[in-house]
């Protein structure tokens, strides 16, 4: 299962230049249901809810949401390999959760921050948004 990463759905959605291979959207994807309210935040931003609504809504229809529970809150509050935004660590923390409860997870992120911490968290990478 692949975790997506904000970072990742929205170069896909913005149509950047760095965006994830095909692929990536025919996968099982999984992320907190931070990735909802992040990306509609970004897309409010940019005024841009009109013209990239209904594919936002697309791209959210494909994917799984974990829920921001106690226990994937607590997973949070514990110390990270290194510094962590908070947003990132409710992520990661989604990851963790996910890991512990024995699912597969992959991570897809191009903030490289992220990729740091994941994989000092034991946590696989997404080869397929590798810079």
């Amino acid at each position: 299962m692949i975790y997506l990463d904000t970072s990742v759905a929205l170069a896909q959605l913005l149509a950047e230049d760095r965006r994830p291979p095909p692929g990536l959207w025919e996968e099982r994807l999984v992320a907190s249901r931070l990735l909802e309210y992040e990306m509609w935040t970004r897309l409010h931003a940019r005024d841009l809810s009109r013209s990239h609504g209904d594919a936002l809504r697309l791209l959210l229809a494909r994917v799984s949401f974990l829920e921001l529970s106690r226990e994937v809150l607590a997973r949070a509050l514990h110390p990270f390999p290194g510094t962590v935004r908070t947003l990132d660590a409710l992520h990661l923390a989604s990851a963790a959760w996910l890991r512990e409860q024995g699912t597969s997870i992959v991570i897809a992120t191009y903030d490289e921050r992220m990729r740091t911490i994941a994989a000092g968290m034991g946590l696989e990478l997404y080869a397929g948004v590798d810079e």
